[in-house]
């Protein structure tokens, strides 16, 4: 910290009590001055032969022996060292006592008029020649100016140091040889790059954001000014400002609200989250994280921002929410609202982001013909994977509606969920809290599942959920036989061309044979489903075999007596339009599967329907 010293005569400034100062010296005092709630016993003619305002007062008291100054900026404190400068006595100044200094000496007019290198003319110097060019010593005196404005903002000590604050934020960190606050974590990408270096390059490395910390003791409305004046030079990428609002809103922002607080920290949190709002980079494209924009949304809300200001910040938040995470989605609902969350934000949300992506693409075909929309497709899918994942905490609250489940299940497009497992988990969730619902209930919100797109996992899970209907249950048993069979016809196939392409020997062909039914043993135990002839009668056996990894069961009791009994029914059919025909074995009823009609009893469409 810089500092500066002045006068050479010995401080002779004694105090009597907390109300009383006065001058030890031989020459009895014959003036008072009272500052506030402070004495200070001093003598006339120092004081008169520095300061024209004393000199004007003085002369005009004649036998009055003393005077008021109770308006005096900074107070006792800037006082006493004016009156020590007046006495020739040490004073040290610093970044925390110059400017009230310098506003006192305002005040008190000690000019160059009076005597020649007066305090304003040295304090100037101080000012100019070391504080402006010192970072830390800069914001320490941005802070100190609060205390005394307007003198400070007059006097152009504000403008100064907010000028020095943002110019050298713009310095190239590589030239950069002040010391700096940085206790931040840092991300991933810097840790390693970090660890890469060795010790010189440790040191001498200065990240972009160097700056952030060290401003994040202003206050708000200082903050602001500085903030606007870094943005306003056009040298400062859109990611550290971002990363300057968050680390400020760290800083000053509680981890959780209490509505109990008084009025006033209310307010003073909201006209803080306006604040940052306002600050938020125009680069909607960088910037600030979509996490930090949920986040303060988040506490806009409990706060009760302006409704032009959350309105912004959702739009904001629309354009990037696919780098969101579910934790984050998970904002407070306010009154009226019953819920836990507020499901209708985010469904607000989604739709505006979706809307977004829709218009780009739009717009990018206009321009460019014939594309691919890679990048798109992946920010859906992401979104889809959000939502889900979404609807899976929110399925716990006991108060959320079917309706606002389907809703906001809905309000993605289809290409958003190429795989339903993340759906399947909400609405399992969803039906053990929600135990009372109808059996009309348990279809609407089972009808928003494909059962096509679950994977082998879900498949077996839901085959044993006791909670889903039974006509679910049974389409997942059918298309994981299908997906089965298709399995099995890919792989005798695939041998049959390659007998038929390639001239082996005996051994090869034994060790392809060999090969071939392994992989088939394999798939039909990962299946749980047990075919013992499928390319002779090709028929499907309703025997399941037992696992060799795990040694469970595809089906459970309750599911697999569903089954067996679907498949008897079927397999009846078979046999009765088989003995009405003329039994040829070339009649397509006489070689039909059971599948056929299971499809037509759980109300499957055939393959040529679903074409």
């Amino acid at each position: 910290m810089k500092f500066m010293k002045l006068g050479s005569k010995p401080d002779a400034f004694q105090a009597r009590g907390k109300s009383v100062r006065y001058v030890a010296s031989e020459l009895e005092t014959d003036v008072t001055i009272n500052v506030g709630e402070v004495k200070f016993n001093l003598h006339k003619f120092p004081l008169m032969s520095k300061s024209n305002r004393l000199l004007m007062l003085l002369s005009k008291a004649c036998e009055e022996n003393e005077i008021d100054m109770a308006d005096i900026p900074g107070g006792p404190k800037a006082f006493e060292i004016c009156a020590k400068f007046c006495y020739g006595m040490i004073v040290t100044l610093n970044a925390y006592n110059v400017v009230i200094a310098r506003c006192a000496a305002e005040y008190l007019e000690m000019t160059e008029d009076v005597d020649r290198g007066n305090l304003i003319f040295k304090i100037e110097v101080f000012l100019n020649s070391s504080i402006f060019r010192s970072w830390k010593d800069s914001i320490i005196v941005l802070q100190t100016t609060k205390s005394v404005l307007p003198w400070s903002e007059d006097l152009k000590i504000v403008g100064s140091c907010i000028d020095s604050i943002a110019s050298k934020t713009s310095v190239d960190p590589g030239s950069i040889t002040w010391s700096y606050t940085y206790n931040r974590k840092l991300s991933v990408p810097d840790k390693i790059a970090e660890e890469g270096m060795n010790f010189r390059d440790k040191i001498d490395s200065v990240p972009m954001d160097w700056w952030v910390e060290d401003i994040c003791e202003l206050d708000i409305d200082l903050y602001k000014r500085v903030m606007i004046t870094v943005k306003s030079k056009g040298r400062m990428d859109g990611k550290v400002i971002g990363e300057a609002l968050k680390t400020y809103a760290v800083r000053w922002l509680p981890d959780s609200f209490d509505e109990s607080i008084s009025d006033a920290l209310t307010w003073r949190y909201k006209y803080l989250v306006e604040t940052l709002i306002c600050l938020l980079p125009q680069d909607k494209a960088v910037g600030c994280s979509c996490s930090f924009l949920l986040k303060l949304l988040k506490f806009a809300i409990l706060v009760g921002i302006d409704d032009s200001a959350r309105e912004y910040l959702v739009k904001r938040i629309s354009l990037k929410l696919h780098e969101a995470s579910v934790k984050d989605l998970l904002i407070p609902a306010r009154p009226p609202q019953n819920t836990l969350y507020d499901v209708e934000l985010i469904q607000c949300i989604v739709g505006r982001s979706l809307m977004h992506g829709k218009y780009n693409q739009d717009v990018k075909h206009e321009e460019n013909g014939d594309f691919i929309l890679g990048h798109e497709h992946g920010t859906l899918m992401n979104i889809g994977k959000l939502v889900d994942g979404y609807l899976a905490e929110i399925a716990y609250d006991p108060n959320l509606t079917i309706c606002s489940f389907v809703d906001l299940s809905r309000s993605i497009p289809v290409s958003a969920r190429p795989i339903h497992d993340g759906l399947y988990k909400a609405i399992d969730i969803y039906l053990k809290e929600h135990l009372s619902l109808t059996k009309a209930e348990k279809k609407k919100i089972c009808g928003l599942m494909d059962v096509k797109k679950l994977t082998t996992d879900a498949s077996t899970h839901a085959a044993q959920n006791e909670l889903l209907p039974l006509r679910v249950v049974v389409q997942v048993l059918f298309f994981e036989q299908v997906r089965a069979a298709s399995g099995v016809h890919a792989l005798n196939n695939n041998a049959r061309d390659t007998s038929n392409s390639t001239t082996n020997t005996d051994e090869e062909w034994e060790k392809t044979a060999a090969d071939g039914n392994k992989s088939l043993m394999k798939q039909m135990s990962r299946t749980k489903i047990k075919d013992e002839d499928f390319q002779t009668n090709g028929e499907l056996l309703k025997k399941n075999s037992k696992s060799t990894k795990n040694g469970a069961q595809l089906l459970p009791s309750r599911s697999k007596r569903i089954f067996d009994r679907l498949w008897v029914v079927g397999r009846g059919h078979v046999e009765n339009r088989s003995s009405e025909t003329s039994g040829s074995s070339q009649s397509p009823t006489g070689d039909a599967s059971p599948l056929v009609h299971l499809q037509d009893k759980v109300g499957i469409p055939s393959p040529r329907e679903r074409v």
